[in-house]
């Protein structure tokens, strides 16, 4: 195998790695930047466990592989939470609408919910299903985390700065 060198930015930190071409982002995160909030559930890209954002986009890290992500930016749940701890207006909505159980899943929502939001910050429920359709709960039925969704939509339309 021939290692590569890889250099690429996590939750606004530089990294710099020598990695196998065959090592999945999502085992890079984990094993080298010790983010395990990246879950790993299907590693076949079906459950959205393992969703961070690369360049602003959402995508399964258990399909890319590290050497891919050279050069970009990588946001992982672990970035989301305010510098003091304070939960991101998703995180905090989660918690407050009952959208999360045994908390497998949350990682993945957090970060699909925050690029939906980004893009789309006034989402329709059938949009809000829509957008989570890659993220899969098995606990709290999803009426929760689509309740969360609304709330997080109107709490960051709240404190967004009015046009002048």
């Amino acid at each position: 195998m021939h290692e590569r060198s890889i250099r690429l930015s996590v939750n606004d930190n530089p990294v710099e790695a020598v990695v196998e071409p065959r090592l999945t982002l999502a085992d890079f995160l984990r094993e080298r930047c010790g983010l395990t909030g990246t879950h790993l559930g299907c590693e076949h890209g079906v459950c959205g466990a393992c969703t961070v954002l690369l360049d602003g986009a959402a995508v399964r890290s258990c399909l890319m592989f590290a050497v891919q992500a050279d050069g970009m930016e990588v946001s992982t749940v672990e970035g989301v939470a305010g510098q003091d701890g304070q939960l991101s207006p998703v995180q905090a909505a989660l918690r407050d609408c009952h959208g999360l159980q045994c908390g497998f899943c949350t990682p993945g929502f957090v970060m699909s919910i925050s690029a939906l939001l980004r893009d789309n910050p006034n989402p329709t429920d059938e949009q809000i299903r829509e957008g989570l359709s890659g993220n899969f709960c098995r606990c709290t039925g999803y009426q929760g985390i689509i309740d969360a969704v609304r709330l997080a939509a109107a709490s960051m339309s709240d404190s967004a700065p009015s046009a002048r």
